[in-house]
């Protein structure tokens, strides 16, 4: 089943969970969202009432956009319940799955090791040519310096060649992402 409407342009956000994190990620991600929305993209994302999640909800309500949720049916009790829809799925591997399914790209905002998965995964199947968007990694305040460090270590040590390694963008700002859109 294709958990998205024919033709619609969407991106999906990986994005923290926690709510104790610096402000300026969760501000990030209001900016995004706003540009995202202002450029007629659907937001993908774990759909929750927890951290940057629910950060990204609350944005796409006050954007007017359209925003699709999809959790694993045991974070029912987080479900964020304004969604424009709600998939559920049986587990967190599929979940990704849906998620990714047809996004123009793939934006991991700063999070946590769930973020972490998230990233990689999708840079995996991008690399493999199963992954069709854009990988992205919003870099705010320099988060993600040290992933930049680590791809490019695999790249001089012959572990990732290096047009698999240009298949990610570290944008440091909002407008500079929004370009690659």
């Amino acid at each position: 089943m294709d958990v998205h409407a024919e033709g619609e342009r969407k991106i999906v956000i990986f994005c923290s969970a926690s709510n104790d994190i610096d402000p300026n990620f969760n501000q990030a991600a209001r900016n995004l969202v706003r540009a995202a929305c202002s450029l007629g993209y659907t937001i993908v994302s774990g759909g929750t009432v927890k951290g940057t999640m629910k950060v990204v909800a609350d944005e796409v309500i006050a954007c007017g956009g359209t925003h699709l949720g999809i959790l694993p049916r045991f974070m029912t009790e987080y479900h964020y319940p304004a969604l424009t829809r709600t998939i559920w799925t049986e587990t967190m591997a599929e979940r990704k799955e849906k998620m990714r399914e047809g996004a123009d790209a793939a934006i991991a905002l700063p999070g946590g090791i769930g973020t972490l998965d998230e990233l990689i995964d999708t840079l995996t199947l991008a690399k493999l040519g199963i992954f069709k968007g854009r990988v992205i990694a919003l870099n705010i305040d320099g988060f993600y310096d040290p992933l930049v460090s680590l791809l490019d270590h695999y790249v001089s040590t012959g572990m990732l060649d290096p047009e698999s390694r240009s298949l990610i963008d570290f944008p440091s700002s909002v407008e500079e992402l929004a370009e690659l859109l």
